[in-house]
């Protein structure tokens, strides 16, 4: 049944699974066995040899069976890649899990398993200690995947206990979580013995583990966001080979901290609704599949972070609240994109509602703003606080993100952030989760680079105040916001203005009077020349509240004499007495045809008629963009957004 090829019975710490005749590859590999495929020019399973020697396991027994003899020719006994190799052949194919049962004698009493059709970068180190500490019979990496439908999933409990195996195809209307099994095992030795019989087929995942259940033998899930990819087809080879060179293997390697982006559930992903306690109700919100598709590939953790007191009203069982997260892993999935964690707070510090479960009535350390469930992630998945982000459709997102040492953004949808609950600042505003996610991966890097040089300039010159124009809609609030980043991470005090907080009344505002009619130029020169004189002055600014259109007022601000400004608004380089006080002025502007969608998208958020809106914007094409523009004159600097 097995021929041992090598002549020396050493024990085995790792076995890897090389059998295959990689079918699917044949157009491009000919005869080649699959472990023998190669990425970036060499074979996958040389990048596993490799994985294991640099983790310290140096045992590795290979099985094979389909030209098994390519095999041993290129990797011999493996002194070349300092490690020692067993060789196991299969004459008769019987499974994975029969072929490690046929190679007992050969393995430790506890091995790791890999398969030949995979490429991962991985911690086993850490994996075999998670095992250890466990105290079970196996251990399976299970991560989630941008294809769930057509996977093999997996349930666990909250102590990382296997408890189902849900095998492809699915029962129809059934919901599972997007948990699969990667093909990386752990395994006693001694398990081999108990369940898998020692003739016919036997596999790993539909006979093996299902088995254990049965006998309830315990099997740990290790989950991790490290990068593990089956390349079993061209199309996957080539995935494989694109994810290497964008670097994704070593931004979500455990070698150093990872960026997420940390996301509220309700209103900022799905669509709000009140106490939602059923699947059904769960509807994405357009483009929110498509956005966190490209967090999946840029390497960026995608880490959902929700209130859901519905469990301590009991609103919701735990059952059933798993069941609607289910539903959210089945729509992203069906956009090829996933969370790579979830954490839900399910308390509630208020009595009296019926039904509801006392052992959750509790003032938690994890609802929101508190950050119980955002130290938990920075732990688990291994998070860089400082390069992460928050995005939420609540003030309560915006505390939560700010106490937690993230930078935040708020999104127009749900509450939009008028649930009036706190005072805090958002970072940025954006419409929605796709947007938001566009400014993570390329607007806001795109505006600091093209930041850094006026910023070299102005602590170099120990500017005061600096301006920033630009037409409406053309991110100046933003450029603003990234410019004050990099002026603080410069260690000055950077207070931030916007002339918004000084348009007129409403009812003062007449279309088609002119654009500086509709600001009191006057009352912000007479509010920033004492303070640009010196001494220290205590300001309360005015905001503009865009859903209203009202002025309100803001917070306090305490400026001191070294203090910077930075004064922001469409009119700021038209007024003279402001072009005077900054040696530091930056225009910014967008093609227009992002301009008008951003302007449409800002509207429609508002509910105005679009008869309205066209009257408004066509007014504005004549008498305000073509001044605005033209004042791009008075600037020192330009910036264009994306």
């Amino acid at each position: 049944m097995l021929e041992l090829m090598s002549s020396n019975n050493i024990s085995s710490q790792v076995a890897i699974l090389a059998g295959g005749m990689g079918t699917r590859l044949k157009g491009r590999t000919g005869s080649l066995p699959k472990p023998m495929a190669p990425i970036m020019g060499r074979p996958v399973l040389e990048h596993q040899i490799e994985l294991c020697k640099r983790h310290g396991f140096t045992r590795i027994a290979l099985l094979v069976h389909y030209e098994y003899d390519r095999i041993c020719a290129y990797f011999e006994d493996g002194k070349r890649w300092g490690v020692e190799l067993t060789y196991h052949v299969e004459q008769v194919a019987r499974g994975t899990a029969g072929a490690l049962l046929d190679a007992f004698d050969g393995m430790d009493d506890r091995f790791i398993v890999l398969y030949g059709d995979t490429y991962a970068d991985v911690d086993l180190c850490t994996v075999w200690e998670s095992h250890i500490a466990s105290g079970a019979c196996a251990t399976l990496f299970l991560h989630p995947n941008d294809h769930p439908h057509d996977s093999d999933l997996v349930e666990i409990d909250d102590n990382f206990q296997v408890v189902a195996m849900h095998p492809y195809p699915h029962p129809q209307n059934e919901l599972y979580p997007n948990l699969v099994n990667a093909a990386l095992y752990v395994l006693e030795r001694d398990i081999l013995i108990k369940v898998v019989p020692v003739t016919g087929k036997s596999d790993l995942a539909k006979h093996m583990f299902p088995a254990m259940l049965v006998a309830k033998m315990p099997i740990h899930a290790y989950r991790t966001p490290e990068y593990i990819k089956d390349m079993g087809t061209p199309d996957r080879i080539d995935k494989v080979e694109r994810d290497i060179v964008v670097g994704l293997p070593e931004r979500l390697s455990s070698r150093h901290a990872r960026q997420a982006v940390f996301m509220d559930r309700d209103g900022t992903l799905n669509v709000e609704v009140n106490h939602l306690h059923l699947p059904s109700q769960l509807v994405l919100l357009p483009g929110v599949a498509e956005a966190i598709y490209e967090l999946n590939g840029a390497g960026i953790l995608a880490v959902g972070v929700t209130n859901q007191p519905v469990v301590a009203r009991g609103d919701v069982t735990w059952a059933e609240l798993h069941r609607i997260h289910a539903r959210l892993d089945e729509l992203l999935g069906q956009g090829k994109a996933y969370l790579d964690r979830l954490y839900v707070c399910p308390h509630h510090p208020e009595c009296g509602f019926t039904g509801e479960v006392s052992e959750l009535k509790i003032d938690c350390d994890c609802r929101k703003p508190r950050t119980g469930m955002f130290n938990r992630a920075v732990v688990e998945l291994n998070i860089d606080r400082g390069q992460s982000w928050m995005v939420g459709d609540t003030t309560s997102d915006i505390r939560a993100g700010k106490n937690a040492g993230l930078r935040t953004i708020l999104v127009r949808t749900g509450y939009a952030g008028l649930d009036g609950k706190y005072s805090d600042e958002p970072d940025y505003v954006m419409p929605d989760f796709p947007a938001a996610v566009g400014w993570i991966l390329h607007g806001h890097a795109s505006i600091a680079r093209q930041l850094l040089s006026i910023t070299a300039s102005i602590v170099t010159a120990k500017q005061r105040m600096i301006l920033v124009a630009g037409p409406a809609r053309a991110g100046k609030s933003s450029t603003a916001r990234v410019l004050a980043e990099q002026l603080r991470a410069a260690g000055w005090v950077v207070h931030m203005f916007s002339l918004d907080g000084w348009l007129r009344p409403i009812d003062q505002r007449l279309e088609g009077a002119g654009l500086l009619h509709r600001y009191d130029m006057q009352a912000i020169v007479s509010m920033l020349t004492p303070i640009l004189k010196g001494g220290r002055h205590w300001i309360q600014l005015p905001f503009y509240e865009r859903m209203s259109r009202s002025i309100q007022s803001g917070h306090q601000h305490s400026i001191g004499p070294d203090d910077l400004i930075i004064l922001e608004g469409v009119p700021a380089l038209l007024e003279p007495a402001l072009i005077g006080s900054a040696d530091v002025r930056v225009f910014v502007d967008v093609d227009d045809e992002e301009r008008l969608r951003r302007l449409k998208a800002d509207y429609a958020w508002r509910g105005e008629p679009w008869e309205s809106v066209e009257i408004r914007l066509h007014s504005r094409d004549h008498d305000e963009l073509p001044v605005v523009r033209a004042s791009a004159k008075n600037a020192t600097h330009r910036i264009s957004t994306y």
